[in-house]
């Protein structure tokens, strides 16, 4: 069973940091280069309510498969790595800024869009841009935990 708890925690963190990486590197600045504000600001809110959707599930099945493989080393009475609890606590604090950018700075996005508050809903955008940046370097923390 481990190796399929492997492979779920492996693809989920794929989504979580692949997609970051596209939002951030790939969309966001092509969005910048080819549409005004008014056009930009709706696509990336839409974009990002449907990414974090995806991100959503693929939190949780990250906890799950987490939980699960330090369950299987402490049932097999091994204890797991030093850093596999490193990887747990610094996923908790991705966790917590994500819920930040979909609980706080999205739905400010989205409320200053309905205002049609151009300006607001960039700084909203401009913050969630921030917190993605935080969570890539954190995300590539733990891939380097995981296999350094």
């Amino acid at each position: 069973m481990h190796q399929t708890w492997l492979f779920l925690h492996l693809a989920s963190v794929i989504v979580w940091i692949g997609g970051m990486s596209f939002a951030h590197f790939c969309l966001r600045p092509a969005a910048v280069a080819t549409l005004q504000a008014p056009q930009r600001l709706p696509l990336m809110s839409s974009a990002l309510g449907r990414f974090f959707v995806i991100v959503g599930w693929s939190i949780a099945l990250l906890w799950v498969s987490g939980i699960a493989m330090f369950a299987e080393a402490f049932s097999a009475g091994a204890h797991p790595p030093w850093n596999w609890n490193a990887m747990a606590a610094i996923a908790a604090l991705m966790t917590v800024v994500f819920a930040v950018i979909v609980l706080r700075r999205h739905p400010q996005m989205r409320d200053a869009l309905e205002a049609a508050d151009l300006p607001a809903a960039g700084a909203a955008l401009d913050g969630m841009r921030r917190l993605v940046v935080l969570n890539l370097v954190l995300g590539w923390a733990v891939v380097a935990l995981a296999v350094l």
